[in-house]
């Protein structure tokens, strides 16, 4: 009970409190936690995590010249790495393999740890009507505007291949 405790209280979300370290940091940390927890599944999602981010940067190494990737970046990782396992997951749940769908929601429940929540419906439509107000669209041909808008205050929030359909529609109508 005490070492459940423990790894809880270890391995709680970054994105609780005021904790400022950055992500990289956290991930780091929640690395090292789950080795000292002997949680394999937890250990090998935080290292596909690490890994993400090190292809990317070499991906973006110009010159031999080391690239930094910034926290909306890795944030766009992970992201992107959670819409892929909700699809693997869909795709095995048609195919009655149950188990490995469950281990990908499991690996989605740890890599959303590290991302900010995201806007329920309300809060999103909320965002695209403050962000049309904000740069005064009044047609689809201002569609690429609010989304700009969208994309730089609720990056890694909002899940932008659903807003954009609402944001056509709010301006179409």
């Amino acid at each position: 009970m005490l070492g459940e405790l423990l790894y809880e209280r270890t391995c709680a979300s970054p994105w609780d409190g005021n904790d400022l370290m950055e992500l990289r940091k956290k991930i780091g940390a929640a690395l090292k936690d789950a080795m000292k927890a002997k949680d394999a599944t937890r250990l090998s999602t935080l290292r596909l995590i690490n890994a993400a981010i090190k292809d990317r940067e070499i991906a973006l190494r110009v010159d031999g010249e080391e690239a930094v990737i910034s926290e909306s970046e890795i944030q766009a990782i992970l992201a992107k790495m959670v819409k892929q396992r909700q699809e693997s997951a869909k795709t095995y749940e048609e195919g009655g393999r149950l188990d490995l769908a469950q281990s990908e929601e499991a690996e989605i429940e740890i890599i959303e740890e590290f991302l900010p929540r995201q806007l329920d419906e309300d809060e999103t439509k909320a965002a695209i009507d403050a962000a049309i107000a904000e740069s005064d669209a009044s047609s689809i041909r201002d569609m690429g505007k609010v989304m700009g808008l969208l994309k730089e205050k609720y990056m890694g929030q909002m899940d932008f291949g659903l807003a954009g359909p609402q944001v056509k529609a709010r301006l179409s109508a």
